[in-house]
């Protein structure tokens, strides 16, 4: 049961980003959106999806939310991070570092905001 619940976030987590990602891609393909605010707008979406994950894994936690939200934020992390290094061969440097914590931060803030969400109810 325990697993089922990490395998939904991530399923939470990982279909909005291809999706939304796939529709950022279409507009800067026809050149609605600026070269120059692509990159922002993908961080943007997968920082959300983190959120929006962690309040989801908050909302099932019953304590400890933002330990939830860095097990699932380092899970989707470590798959990001082995999918970028065989896809493009991608060292690490400082910019790919403040990325994973950005994120990161991102999943811990939303578990924190969920199981508050949760405790309310």
């Amino acid at each position: 049961m325990e697993l089922l619940k990490y395998l939904k976030t991530l399923i939470y987590i990982l279909i909005p980003i291809l999706i939304l990602n796939i529709m950022v891609s279409l507009f800067y393909y026809f050149n609605i959106i600026n070269h120059g605010v692509i990159n922002y707008i993908k961080l943007f979406i997968v920082a959300i999806s983190m959120f929006i994950g962690g309040i989801y894994i908050g909302s099932k936690a019953s304590k400890k939310g933002w330990l939830e939200g860095i097990k699932v934020g380092l899970e989707v992390i470590f798959l990001l991070f082995i999918i970028s290094y065989l896809a493009f061969d991608q060292g690490m440097n400082l910019k790919t570092i403040i990325y994973y914590f950005i994120l990161l931060a991102s999943s811990m803030l939303g578990s924190m905001m969920g199981i508050n969400k949760r405790k309310a109810n």
